[in-house]
C-alpha cells in the first residue's frame, strides 16, 4: 500500500484535520465592531466568555463631579466601537453577543482593518498624548517617519499651538488626535 491511504485507525485523517483546524488561527483578522452605545466593555466581557480576543482602544479624561471632586476615567477613544481578533468561523460567535449590533463592512462582506493601525493602538506608546477628534479633517496628509508609529499615516492640523497628528480609521470614520514633533513628519505626496 502506498503512504498517500490514510491508516485504518484514523491518524492520517486526524492530521489532517487538525492542521485545518490550526490554518485558520493563522488568518485571524482585526475587524471593526459596532456595539450598543456605552457598552463597550460588558461586551468585551461577553466575547472573553466566548474566547474572543479583543480589544478596546481607551484614554484617560479628568472629570470633575458635582462635588468638585476630579477623578481621572478611562473612556472608549472610539464610542460604540471595539476590534475583534477572528477568522472566518469566529464571525457567529461575535454576532451572537449581547450588545453587538454588527461586524463593520462595505455591505457584501466584512473589512479587515490594517493591521498596522490597530497595532499601533495596543501598544499603548499614544496612552498620555491621545483623545477622541471630532472635528472636520482640513490639513496636510502626513505620515510618522520615526519611531514606534513609523509608517502610520494622517492629517496635520494645530490645536491651541501644537502639532497634533490626526490618525483616521476610515472602515468606522472615526479619528483620534495625538500629539507630535515636527521632526517626526514628513509630507506625503500625491
Amino acid at each position: 500500500m502506498s503512504n498517500s491511504f490514510a491508516a485504518k485507525d484514523g491518524s492520517a485523517s486526524q492530521a489532517s484535520l487538525s492542521s485545518c483546524i490550526v490554518s485558520p488561527v493563522a488568518d485571524r483578522n482585526w475587524y471593526a465592531v459596532c456595539t450598543v452605545p456605552h457598552n463597550e466593555k460588558s461586551v468585551i466581557k461577553h466575547l472573553d466568555m466566548r474566547e474572543v480576543a479583543t480589544f478596546l482602544p481607551s484614554y484617560e479624561s479628568m472629570r470633575a463631579w458635582k462635588n468638585r471632586q476630579r477623578m481621572k476615567i478611562v473612556l472608549p477613544l472610539f464610542p460604540t466601537y471595539l476590534f475583534v481578533h477572528i477568522n472566518r468561523s469566529e464571525r457567529v460567535k461575535v454576532l451572537q453577543a449581547p450588545g453587538v449590533i454588527r461586524i463593520v463592512g462595505n455591505g457584501r462582506e466584512y473589512v479587515p482593518l490594517i493591521d498596522a493601525e490597530v497595532e499601533f493602538f495596543r501598544s499603548g506608546f499614544y496612552r498620555d498624548r491621545i483623545e477622541p477628534y471630532r472635528e472636520l479633517l482640513i490639513g496636510e496628509k502626513v505620515r510618522i517617519k520615526n519611531g514606534v508609529m513609523r509608517g502610520i499615516q494622517g492629517t496635520l492640523v494645530r490645536k491651541n499651538d501644537n502639532l497634533k497628528f490626526v490618525v483616521t480609521l476610515e472602515l468606522i470614520n472615526q479619528h483620534a488626535a495625538i500629539q507630535v514633533a515636527a521632526e517626526d513628519l514628513e509630507p506625503i505626496h500625491a
